[in-house]
């Protein structure tokens, strides 16, 4: 090729670059503003995406993981962007390293979870039965979250409602369930002579992992398309720096 069609190559790259990664800042920075928002505001974040909710990080603080996405986007979308626009070497070698750690981190976790599915499963229920058992009933946050998820997924605990007994709501309301473990009708005192026992909310959230797990499969190979794209160019403008 001529050297004012590398040159246009170059150029056109490097713009795609700049673009890409300004994209990748500014919606890091919106989930790292969404993330403090919960943070200081819990509750309204709640009332709002409350009802949508469905999933097993129902469980997890929302906002620190939020957070923790968000300031990672950011700084990725810095060095890319930045390492583009300034050509530099370093900031680019940066950025390079960067997405390749978040890539083998990907794989390992991706190979784990295959791999040790059953053991995954052990530890989430040691985790999160406790603290059912602990908290459920005098953390509102953790109840409000719990009783919307057992109303939208049909579903009671974490295994079955025995994760309730005990807890702060059991002692608290003459040893009776959450309403959502008896079809919202109250007391909710053992749900399986009332034939209202309903299954544990891990089998359901489950059960709808493996039913759209072409989509998961299909996000998470697009994810991974664009970090071996990302590496690509980022090493591509690295190399063709001299030569420009």
């Amino acid at each position: 090729l001529s050297p004012g069609v590398k040159m246009g190559c170059f150029t056109f790259i490097k713009v795609m670059m700049i673009l890409f990664n300004l994209a990748i800042f500014l919606g890091g920075g919106t989930l790292l503003g969404v993330g403090i928002w919960v943070t200081v505001s819990e509750q309204s974040f709640l009332d709002i995406f409350g009802a949508l909710s469905s999933s097993i990080l129902q469980v997890v603080n929302v906002s620190y993981f939020l957070i923790v996405i968000g300031a990672i986007l950011m700084v990725i979308g810095f060095l890319g962007c930045c390492g583009a626009q300034k050509e530099s070497k370093c900031l680019l070698m940066m950025f390079f390293s960067v997405v390749l750690i978040i890539f083998i981190a990907e794989i390992a976790a991706a190979v784990v979870a295959l791999v040790y599915t059953g053991l995954a499963e052990t530890l989430l229920t040691a985790v999160v039965t406790p603290l059912l058992r602990e908290k459920y009933g005098t953390d509102k946050s953790l109840t409000h979250i719990w009783n919307i998820t057992m109303k939208e997924v049909h579903c009671c605990g974490l295994n079955n409602y025995t994760d309730f007994t005990g807890s702060p709501w059991y002692e608290e309301h003459g040893k009776t369930y959450p309403a959502p473990c008896c079809n919202d009708e109250e007391p909710c005192r053992s749900p399986h002579l009332r034939c209202c026992l309903l299954q544990g909310c891990f089998a359901q959230i489950l059960q709808e992992i493996r039913t759209n797990a072409g989509v998961v499969g299909g996000v998470a190979a697009g994810i991974a398309a664009l970090e071996i794209a990302a590496m690509a160019v980022s090493m591509y403008l690295y190399c063709h720096l001299d030569q420009k």
